[in-house]
């Protein structure tokens, strides 16, 4: 079958060890079954997997990919949700993976997963709209409806509009009723970000017109002195990632001071997958797709991500 896969490591040339062709059939376990991807999202984390990040040696070659969305072995149209692990939360699981780190991905005709890790996929989302949601998406709706401690009405900063969560904390923020405000060093990214829902945008550092609730950081070293410095007495900040590098240590006085807290979040549950599905399907809301590109075209998607050229989501499909 034809795949996308890391075939070697490279920190600063990362697109070296990108290999697209043929690669055997997913071997299937007991307890697992096998899914015929019609769509699957591209995210940062395929991106350093192929820096070497998170990734062991021993394991390479291997299938890119978390997300996808396609049909099972009984023909029912499913979203994969790509954390493996046990538990009533499996991403709490100290012995958790995802797939393309133990197991290959999606970024193939066929993937193998548990079955327990299959969400039905509403008839109203397209496949490519469904492939967005179980690893961006899923982690915005942890940050933002489990992690984050909001009220109705409440200001939220989103750091660095443009990316997959970044665009879906925008607009699930938006669906929720909260005031999204969001940064970004592009005049493009923030009128785009505008147009997806936040009520203001601002470059990067900028002084707000108040303090917010609270803050969705996945940029990390760049932006994490102005969300500190951006939240109300008793605000949260809720991490879940750094683009840009390690976030760096608190500044201890100003959250002793100021009653702050930060949290980290991961991806959801696939309980908060389903519900997150089920939340989209009678909202209408839709994940924004930078583009969709034939898989036989990922080199394109992975070079437009490592360029920050995107606002939004890579699909891959067909």
């Amino acid at each position: 079958m034809f795949a996308v896969t890391a075939t070697q490591t490279d920190p600063d040339n990362p697109l070296a060890g990108l290999t697209l062709g043929e690669h055997p059939e997913p071997k299937v376990p007991d307890g697992w079954t096998t899914v015929s991807v019609r769509a699957a999202a591209l995210n940062h984390h395929d991106l350093w997997t192929l820096k070497g990040v998170g990734i062991r040696q021993d394991r390479l070659p291997i299938v890119l990919g978390c997300d996808a969305a396609g049909v099972d072995e009984d023909g029912n149209e499913v979203i994969v949700h790509s954390v493996i692990g046990t538990g009533a939360d499996e991403t709490l699981d100290p012995k958790r993976t995802l797939l393309s780190e133990m197991y290959d991905g999606t970024f193939a005709e066929r993937v193998a997963v548990p079955c327990r890790n299959l969400v039905p996929k509403p008839a109203a989302l397209s496949f490519e709209h469904a492939a967005c949601l179980p690893t961006a998406w899923l982690t915005a709706y942890r940050m933002l409806f489990d992690k984050a401690g909001l009220e109705p009405g409440s200001t939220v900063l989103v750091q660095g509009a443009g990316g997959g969560v970044a665009t879906a904390l925008i607009a699930l923020g938006r669906a929720a009723g909260y005031r999204i405000w969001a940064t970004s060093r592009s005049e493009g990214k923030r009128e785009r970000a505008r147009q997806l829902g936040a009520d203001q945008v601002f470059e990067p550092g900028a002084r707000l017109p108040e303090r917010v609730d609270a803050v969705m950081e996945t940029v990390g070293q760049a932006t994490w002195d102005h969300s500190l410095k951006s939240l109300k007495p008793g605000g949260r900040i809720v991490v879940s990632g750094a683009t840009s590098g390690a976030v760096p240590p608190a500044d201890l006085n100003r959250v002793f001071f100021l009653q702050l807290s930060v949290v980290g979040s991961t991806m959801g549950t696939r309980e908060q997958l389903q519900r997150l599905a089920v939340f989209l399907e009678q909202t209408g809301l839709r994940p924004e797709i930078d583009r969709v590109l034939p898989l036989a075209e990922a080199r394109d998607g992975f070079a437009a991500m490592a360029a920050g050229e995107i606002f939004g989501k890579i699909v891959f499909a067909g």
